[in-house]
Order: structure tokens, then C-alpha cells, then sequence
């Protein structure tokens, strides 16, 4: 039988309400598995039961029973086997998966596409396995596998982040709203370096650990779930850039 996206996110779904854990290890050929899943480890897992065949993993010839899944190599497989499509294509296209690429020292985060706009993830320790929705969330990349056949389907609006999302990028995110950050992890225990109103590696850092503690989906970014927990209101406002030399601790 053909392996389809739709298939895939059928499957997907059986698996609702099962545990995460971050860093487990899910053997890709073990049909009964129940969990714990990771993000990386859920899709990849679905992958291998649909097709037998290892995607996102960092050896997609070894031994599906100890292949280790992450959204990186998922990234990595996509420029060289795979298609890249937008995510307006990927939002009605069942079974495509959605991913955020993860700055070094972070996990980043990949989900199913159900075909209208929603997704089927594995969210985060406090969640589990949910369905969610794609739109006033980032994305980086949307994947086809290219052994999976997909059909799509009517057109499912996506919208993007109505507030910025703070996050490690390239050049660094700097401003009143990046220090308030930085000034609320170390209130809470962490330390995301000099107060200095720049998000570099020392603060992405400090979010990731706040995140794992908090059980959010562990990428390093304050997006409205983690700024929540912050006790921070996010605006709409685009943050300032800095292209200084990355000589901040922040």
C-alpha cells in the first residue's frame, strides 16, 4: 500500500494524549510504541511506520531502533532530500511537516500539518500529544518527505505571529522589551548574562532552561506562551537589530 500524508496524520492522531519527554528516544520500529515522544521523535517515528524508511534522523541508514531523530537533521534532509514548500502550502496539505530550525544549544520544534490549518504534535511535557493550530506561531520550513505521496487540499489561512517572537538571530534582536526579558529570567533564577537589552547566546540560553522548567515547548524563543509565563505583555512593535560584532554576554 502507498504510504499517504493522509495516512500519516491518521496515525498521528491514534497518539493523542500520550507523554512527552524531552530527549526521549522512540525506536521507529517498534509499531506499538507509546511514547514518551519527543517533537522530532513523533514525526520521524511516523515516517519510518508509513514508509519503513528513516527521515530527520542522524543516520538515516542505520538502525531504526536507536536512530536519533531532531528537528536539525530534519532541516539538514530537507535541502538534500526532500522538497521545501511554504507553509500557506504546507497548512493544506495533510501530513507536511512544519518546523522551527534550532539555534545551536536548542531543540527547535516540528509538527504535522493536518491539511486545514492545524497540527498534530508532540507539544511539550505539560501537553503531550495534541492537536494545535499553525497560524500566530513562526516557522522556518515546511518539508515534503519524498517518499510519501501528498494531496492537497482547499486553501487553510494561516497567519503569522500577531507579536513578536524574541529569539537568537542573525543580526541580534536588541531593546527595552529584550532587557524587561532578560531582567525577568534572572527574577525567576536564571541567567541570561548582562541586562544589556541584547538577545545573544547567553539569553537564549537562560530561555531554554526556563522553558524545560516551566514544561513549554523548549526552542528558545519568548513567544506568547513563554512571555506569559514571564509575566511579560508582548507588543507588535518590531524589535531593533544590532550588526555590532557579537562581543555581548547577553
Amino acid at each position: 500500500m502507498s504510504s499517504t500524508g493522509v495516512k500519516l496524520v491518521r496515525l498521528a492522531r491514534k497518539h493523542l494524549g500520550e507523554k512527552y519527554v524531552l530527549g526521549a528516544l522512540a525506536p521507529k520500529n517498534n509499531s506499538q510504541w507509546k511514547g514518551p515522544w519527543d517533537c522530532a521523535e513523533f514525526v520521524s517515528w511516523l515516517v519510518f511506520q508509513s514508509t519503513g524508511r528513516l527521515y530527520g534522523c542522524n543516520n538515516d541508514d542505520g538502525n531504526p531502533s536507536a536512530a536519533d531523530a531532531f528537528t536539525g537533521f530534519w532541516a539538514r534532509d530537507a535541502r538534500s532530500l526532500g522538497k521545501i514548500i511554504s507553509i500557506e502550502q504546507a497548512a493544506r496539505t495533510p501530513g507536511a511537516a512544519v518546523l522551527r530550525i534550532p539555534k545551536p544549544g536548542a531543540i527547535g520544534h516540528i509538527a504535522v500539518s493536518d491539511g486545514k490549518g492545524g497540527t498534530v504534535e508532540a507539544h511539550s511535557s505539560a501537553r503531550g500529544v495534541i492537536t494545535h493550530t499553525l497560524s500566530d506561531r513562526r516557522w522556518d520550513m515546511s518539508i515534503l518527505v519524498p517518499f510519501i505521496e501528498y494531496q492537497e487540499g482547499d486553501d487553510s489561512p494561516v497567519t503569522p505571529p500577531r507579536k513578536t517572537v524574541f529569539r537568537f538571530t542573525e543580526p541580534l534582536m536588541r531593546g527595552p522589551k529584550v532587557k524587561e526579558i532578560q531582567q525577568r529570567l534572572k527574577s525567576a533564577g536564571f541567567h541570561p548574562g548582562n541586562s544589556d537589552g541584547v538577545f545573544g547566546a547567553l539569553t537564549h540560553a537562560a530561555v531554554l532552561a526556563f522553558q524545560i522548567s516551566r514544561r513549554l515547548v523548549p526552542d528558545g524563543e519568548v513567544g506568547p506562551q513563554t512571555a506569559r509565563a514571564l509575566g511579560i505583555r508582548l507588543d507588535a512593535s518590531v524589535p531593533r537589530l544590532s550588526r555590532r560584532p557579537r562581543r555581548s554576554r547577553g
